[in-house]
């Protein structure tokens, strides 16, 4: 992998971790942004010489400005933005508050929107770049009940993640938008959501966070619209469509 400047929201922990860790390792530049900052300064200390962590909270544009800033006063410039926030949910969808949703909406969609907007004027600038959104398999199908909130959000951010593609490329198509959808990881996230849930990391089949980063890196390296992490991930979602009767 040739060397790259590669911003991470979410990496504190789980995922973002994981590939700033591997990416460092590797010999890129990595910026970590995450509000924890403790962990993010434990991540850093694993990721070689060539990192700046910064404490910011990415569902917060301003904030997300700032980032940018920094990163290019620090490096000179972006190649990769890597969207890693999110927060799940255990709440069926006939109990959901508004206040629930919004804080879906907040954290896994405007959370990735504004390092999309505001990254993109550098990218079109240097007329090249590349934004990755990390999704769910939930996103393209709701197996889960319980995360009734944060499958919708999820939906939304893979519209958002193709329409965004769809428009930005038309005039500068070096520009590479990609989304990937792991399925359950073994991760805090469960623990973590929105009103307590089961611990990830004790769900059987679960994949690590390792796993993921690897996935994550072939496609900084070799870039792809849309990637699953889990081998039959296409073919199951197919079959749940196939399954519940849509007309094709």
């Amino acid at each position: 992998m040739s060397r790259r400047v590669v911003v991470i929201t979410g990496a504190s922990a789980g995922i973002g971790a994981a590939l700033a860790e591997l990416l460092g390792k590797k010999g890129n530049a990595v910026v970590l942004v995450a509000r924890r900052k403790e962990r993010l300064e434990e991540v850093a200390a694993r990721c070689g010489d060539n990192v700046l962590p910064i404490v910011a909270d990415a569902a917060d544009r301003g904030e997300v400005r700032r980032v940018i800033d920094a990163t290019i006063q620090k490096f000179g410039h972006i190649d990769v933005w890597v969207n890693n926030v999110g927060r799940g949910i255990t709440r069926a969808p006939s109990q959901l508050t508004d206040e629930d949703i919004d804080d879906m909406v907040q954290l896994n969609v405007k959370s990735a929107l504004y390092g999309m907007q505001e990254v993109l004027p550098h990218f079109q600038q240097r007329g090249r770049g590349h934004i990755i959104n990390i999704s769910s398999l939930l996103g393209r199908v709701p197996f889960f009940v319980p995360r009734s909130a944060y499958c919708g959000a999820k939906h939304f951010l893979n519209a958002l993640t193709a329409t965004f593609r769809a428009e930005i490329q038309e005039t500068h198509p070096g520009i590479q938008v990609s989304l990937v959808s792991p399925g359950v990881v073994r991760t805090e996230f469960g623990v973590a959501a929105r009103h307590g849930g089961v611990d990830s990391r004790t769900i059987p089949d679960s994949q690590s966070a390792e796993d993921v980063a690897e996935v994550i890196a072939g496609v900084i390296e070799f870039p792809r619209p849309d990637v699953y992490t889990r081998p039959g991930a296409q073919a199951r979602i197919a079959g749940y469509y196939a399954g519940v009767g849509v007309d094709p």
